[in-house]
Parts: C-alpha cells; structure tokens; sequence
C-alpha cells in the first residue's frame, strides 16, 4: 500500500490536517532517502534544547516515572548520569500512543533537517490538531515558530506545553531565548532560571544565565 493511500485512510476524517498530511507527506520522506539534503537549520549558536537523536526506551508508568526521573535528574552525581535520565525524560515525552501521530512528528524532523519549514508547521499543525494532549507537538511547533521568527505564535504555543507540563525545562529555555531576543532580559533570566532549577545539565544556559544576571543585576563588588 503506498503512503499516499495510507495516509488518506488514517486521516479520514480529519479535515483540513488530512489534506495537509496528503500534500507533504512524500516529499519529506523523498528527503529522508536524499543522502545530499542540507544539515538541520540552525538559527545562531544557541540551540532550543530537544531530544537526543537516540531515545531509550521507556516502559513505566509516565508521571510516576517523570517524577523519579526528575528526582534523579537534580541528583546526578556527573554529566553522563545525567544526560542518561534526561535521554530518559524526553522519551516520556515523545511516546504517544497514536502511530499516526508519532508518523508525523518523524516526518515533521525529516522536514526541519531539510530546512523545510513550511512543510515541518503543517504536519506539527496535524499533530497538535490530532493530539492536543501530545506536548511535544505544541513544543516541536513552537521551535518551528521560533526558527521562523515568529514569536507571538512560539510564545502561545509554549504557554500550551508548561500548562501541560511546568518541567519542561526544553520549553522554559526557548522561553528564555525568546525573551532574550525581545530584549526582555529580566523575563529570560527568570525563565533560564528555572529551567535550571529542574535540570541543572543543560547545555549553555549557565552561560546565558552568568551573562545576563551580570547585566540585569550587575556585577557583585
């Protein structure tokens, strides 16, 4: 069975999101196969925090585990530890028990690796219209968001993954660099900060919060 036919099966249905899955389907996964498509789309050097090209994979209980999880986190005694437990955290996050949504979350990162932003936002559009219980959907969308500078439309869709989830320390660090880009420093630093407080690990951001403590609260003496 082609995948033009399976996807119009599937979403059935669906509407709109059907249409949009039907229309970029094929030409994310020609991408997939393409062995010359371009390197991910990077905006500057900071990078949104995301998942591991490699998840583990998890079988428990999803808030019992995220709760020891993130328990486990805050006591890693060194970096491998702790970004085993944090592998861990974001495979909670990802597993969804709808196969039609994780398809279009693999294709939706086929399309940003392609730089595909277009086509990334209409299959996270499909996602979140699917699944609005899914975090990562909200969450991968407001990146995309992000990478197109559009921050309104990143802000309203991270304020929908802290309502979900208040630990995602991956969402608080885009709210960060958001703000930061807006110039609202005093609002990134209260955001790093608290993505901090629940993974003390993440890449850069005890940089971004040295520098801008030093410019919102100034140097001690």
């Amino acid at each position: 069975m082609s995948l033009r036919i399976m996807a119009s099966r599937v979403w059935s249905g669906i509407g709109l999101a059907a249409v949009a899955l039907t229309l970029v389907l094929l030409p994310a996964n020609a991408q997939a196969q393409n062995p010359t498509a371009p390197k991910p789309f990077d905006k500057g050097t900071d990078r949104l925090p995301e998942p591991p090209a490699k998840l583990p994979n998890v079988h428990a209980d999803r808030t019992r585990g995220l709760d020891f999880l993130f328990g486990a986190l805050k006591a890693a005694p060194d970096e491998a530890s702790a970004k085993h437990v944090e592998a861990r955290i974001w495979a909670l996050w990802m597993a969804t028990p709808s196969d039609t949504a994780a398809l279009l979350m693999t294709r939706a990162k086929v399309a940003l690796e392609a730089r595909q932003l277009d086509v990334a936002l209409k299959l996270l559009d499909a996602v979140v219209a699917l699944r609005p219980d899914y975090i990562e959907g909200w969450n991968r969308r407001a990146t995309i968001y992000y990478l197109q500078d559009d921050y309104g439309h990143a802000l309203q869709d991270i304020r929908q993954v802290l309502a979900r989830e208040p630990r995602h320390f991956g969402a608080l660090a885009g709210l960060g660099m958001i703000m930061r880009d807006l110039g609202d420093d005093r609002r990134a630093l209260d955001a790093f900060r608290k993505a901090l407080a629940i993974n003390p690990h993440l890449d850069k951001i005890p940089e971004l919060v040295k520098t801008l403590t030093e410019k919102v609260e100034g140097r001690d003496i």
